[in-house]
Order: structure tokens, then sequence, then C-alpha cells
């Protein structure tokens, strides 16, 4: 639900919650602490039973606070008495500027500045209308999918499209009981999509309205995914003994947002809408690990590799999980062109999931992580930098330098940092004992990481200096204190020798996923 232009001033003090829209700014009273807060109103719904006090429920956005704090709020937390901020109304375009701007386009000749703009647009629309066109033939998952008014519920849906710039935006597969979704991108397969209005233009192309409004039912992104991924569509998640707060919107069946609480089998990341039906599934289900290799073991904690190709509805189920706690990825429907690495801690009922990074099978920027990720019930515990160091450890033996798919999250981007700092600064220090010199080659080639993440760590650590015309590392007693005050703490460490492990080696064929 995009702003709508408001017929009260900018601003007022006190009004009724009939006049609240969609990008009102006003006080929201935030959990915890209790107190107020300037908040952003991003999409309005109906509650799901309604009554006379509330109606509706306002999906807000705390300025100044990170996205994750966003939330569902009920009426009574709305401060109506105090200063409430309406969007300033969007000057409508008249007709008689569309046809100035359709003559100059076609007075341009070729290469000039408004042949190309329309050259874009033209491409960019028949791009999206031969992928409507194409969609009809279907796809190889299809699920059921909700349905809007005037289209059949269970449809499987797959369309690609452009973004603004003309390149192709991932897309999301939404597949019944087993979702999908990867660090990546979203298509959807089947028929040809029919907007929440009902209608495509002539070209077979959505209005913007029509598109973000069959996303929100459909659960599924296809050509702007970041209006509609400014909505967390669930709150809270139970997965085995944990109760979880969720981060950020995943394409979940639209009818599971109005749930309390939305129900994960640890084991197989099935979801269900109450406890009954996933205490029926437990019964059937026979999974107490996850679905692939055992690669390692040591102690209690085991990683599991998995082919996304050979278990495409575990690994869909597992980007579904994902998205809900990640905000810089897309999401893929394809989990065909990505490997899985699970880590789990085992007890007597099996081995419970705590985390786990993918990898492209074959990635030509050298990446050796796409997608990573700690459970928050197990943040702060030494886990995720497990996990970084698992995923160099494989590099070292595929003799490989390795760095993780950009842009990181904030957390992931600080643990990486954290993880780069203290890796480079104990082997320095070692080296130093030694008396041998090391470049920042060296450095990568003992470690894995690629010359540039060195680069910048070392950059962080203000360590290089400039010494007789050439740039040498050195490490200040800050740096070098920290460093120490950090290995005191009893960490997990990767084992090399718990690792049974070859590099998987694809053909061409293999590597073909269309």
């Amino acid at each position: 639900m995009s702003a709508v232009s408001s017929p009260f001033p900018s601003t007022v003090v006190g009004g009724d919650i009939g006049s609240i829209i969609v990008g009102c700014k006003l006080q929201v009273l935030h959990g915890t602490p209790s107190e107020y807060r300037k908040a952003e109103v991003l999409s309005i719904r109906p509650t799901p039973v309604p009554d006379d006090q509330n109606r509706h429920e306002y999906y807000v956005h705390y300025s100044d606070y990170n996205k994750r704090l966003d939330e569902w709020v009920t009426p009574e937390r709305l401060n109506l008495l105090g200063e409430i901020e309406y969007p300033k109304a969007k000057k409508p375009k008249s007709a008689l500027s569309g046809l100035e701007k359709e003559s100059t386009g076609k007075a341009s000749e070729p290469g000039t500045p408004g042949a190309s703009s329309r050259g874009t647009k033209n491409n960019r629309k028949s791009q999206l209308s031969k992928a409507a066109t194409a969609s009809k033939s279907g796809g190889d998952a299809g699920s059921p999918a909700p349905g809007t008014p005037g289209t059949p519920g269970a449809n499987k849906r797959k369309a690609s499209a452009m973004d603004e710039s003309g390149e192709k935006v991932p897309s999301i597969q939404v597949n019944g009981n087993e979702e999908d979704d990867d660090d990546a991108s979203s298509v959807a397969n089947g028929d040809t999509p029919v907007g929440a209005g009902g209608n495509m233009d002539e070209n077979g192309v959505f209005s913007k309205e029509q598109e973000i409004e069959k996303l929100r039912t459909s659960g599924s992104m296809t050509q702007n995914p970041h209006e509609v991924a400014r909505v967390k569509n669930l709150n809270l998640i139970q997965i085995g003994k944990h109760e979880v707060e969720t981060w950020y919107f995943s394409p979940y069946p639209i009818e599971y947002a109005y749930l309390p609480i939305l129900y994960i089998c640890e084991f197989c990341l099935s979801y269900f809408p109450g406890v009954k039906q996933l205490s029926r599934h437990r019964v059937k289900c026979t999974l107490q690990h996850p679905p692939g290799n055992e690669i390692y073991r040591k102690d209690d904690i085991s990683f599991f590799e998995i082919d996304g190709r050979k278990q495409k509805v575990y690994c869909r189920n597992l980007c579904l999980l994902s998205k809900l706690f990640l905000d810089h990825k897309t999401l893929y429907y394809d989990v065909d062109p990505f490997l899985f690495y699970v880590m789990t801690m085992r007890d007597e009922d099996g081995a419970h999931f705590i985390g786990y990074f993918s990898k492209e099978k074959e990635s030509s920027e050298q990446y050796n992580v796409a997608c990573i990720l700690t459970m928050p019930q197990y943040q702060r515990m030494g886990f995720g930098r497990l996990l970084i160091a698992f995923s160099y450890e494989l590099s070292k033996v595929e003799k490989r330098l390795g760095s993780p798919e950009k842009p990181l999250s904030d957390l992931g981007l600080l643990s990486y940092r954290a993880f780069w700092a203290e890796t480079i600064v104990s082997l320095l220090v070692d080296q130093q004992k030694t008396g041998i010199e090391l470049s920042i080659d060296d450095i990568a080639n003992r470690t894995a990481f690629q010359p540039t993440d060195v680069l910048h760590t070392l950059q962080n650590l203000n360590a290089l200096k400039y010494y007789h015309g050439q740039y040498v590392i050195v490490l200040s007693d800050t740096v070098i204190k920290n460093n120490e005050r950090a290995m005191k703490k009893k960490k997990r460490e990767v084992d090399p020798k718990a690792l049974n492990w070859k590099p998987i080696h694809f053909t061409a064929t293999q590597l073909r996923f269309l």
C-alpha cells in the first residue's frame, strides 16, 4: 500500500483514528521500554476479529531505529492527541506533459538521450510482457498460492521481471506448505499472473499499485521487492523449544499473516498454523537431522552438506525461514545452484538447527558464502564465528581464496570484521616470534581470505604505515592487547581433523539449472 496524499494540512495537532493514513508520522507507544517514539505508518490492515475498539492494525517504522523493530500496533498505541504529520500531496501528472514527453522521445535521433530513455522503457515493457507470456508454460515445482478475487487459488506461478535499471530482478516462489527462498531472488511459476485489481495494461504489465497489492496477497515478489518487503508479515515463530520474534518480511502464504505464532518443525523446517497440526506432523516426520551428508562432527556440533537440487523442499523451507531474519538478501525460488551447509547441535532428541550458510556451486566472483545466518536464540554464543571459520576451512581444502557475497547485513559485517581482525592479528603476532615477515598475499594464502579483505582489515586496524618508501604492517600495543583479551575467551574452534569432506566437482550438465 503506497502513501496516499492527504486532504489534511501537512502537520496538525490532534486527530481521530479515521484520519490516519499510510505515510502519516506520529508518536507511537513502544513496548520496551514503554515510551512514545516517532514512527511512520507503512501499512494498514483490518484486524483478524474486528470490534468496536480495534477495526484496523497499523504497521509502523520507528524513526532513527533499526528496521527489525518495525511492528503491527493497535489503535490505542497511537498518540492521537499529539502532532500528526501527513504525507505531502503529489502533483498529478497532466496529460499534456505526457504528450510532450512522447513527442520529444519520437523526435530524438538514435543515440540521443530521449531515444535512449524511450528505448530503455520500451525494452523493459517488452521484457515484462514476455515474462508474463512465458509464465503460461509453468515450472517444475508449483504450489497452491492464495487466490485473489477473480483468480483461481491453486496456480503455479512463474515470472521474471526487470527493475528500473533494466536489470533482471530476482523474485520469489511460494510452494504451498513447502515454501522456498534463498538469500537470493523470487520467481513464480505458472499461469499468466493477474493483479489484485484484476487486469494488466495492453503490454501485459501491472501498474505499481496492482503489483504491490498482488504481492501482498500472493506472497510473491516479481517487480519491486523493496516496497512489499517493508512490511513484516509474521511477528513470532516457534521452532523447537524456542519462541523467536521475527525481524523482516518473508513470503509465507498470506493466510498465515494473522497468526499470533507460526509453528516450524525444527528438523524438516515445514511450517504449520497451530500446535495440533505440528504434533500430527511430528508423528509422521522421521527426520532427526538435516537431509544431507554429515561432513563434520566435533563434540556436540555437526555440519551437514545439502545439495539444493536434491533437497528442494528442505532448502526452500530453509530460505523462507532465513528471510525472516535477513534484510539485505533478495529471494531465490530456484535453490538448484546452491549448496547449503547447516550447523546443528546434537542431543538425545536429534540434531537441532542453529544456523547455516549457502554458497554457489560455481561462483565467478570466488564467493565462498552467499548467505549466512545464525538463529537469534543462538546469537552471541560464538556460533556465528564458527560458521564463518567453517566456510574458510572449506576454502582451504578447495585451495581457493574466498569472500562472502556483498552486501553483508549489519550484524554480518560486524561478525566478519571481528573474525578477520582476530585471525590476521593472531597470525602476525605468531609470525613475529619467528622473525618472518608476511606480505598481504602471504596472509591471504595462509588464511584463505581475499587480499582485498586483508587490506581493508589492516586499514581498519590502522596497521598500514608508510616507511622508507614502502608500506609496512605495524600493530599498535592497543590492537595486540585487545587481541590477547579476545583470545582468552573460551571459543568454539573448527578442528580440521574432524572435517570429512572433499570438494564436489560439477560437470557442465550438472551446472545447467534451467
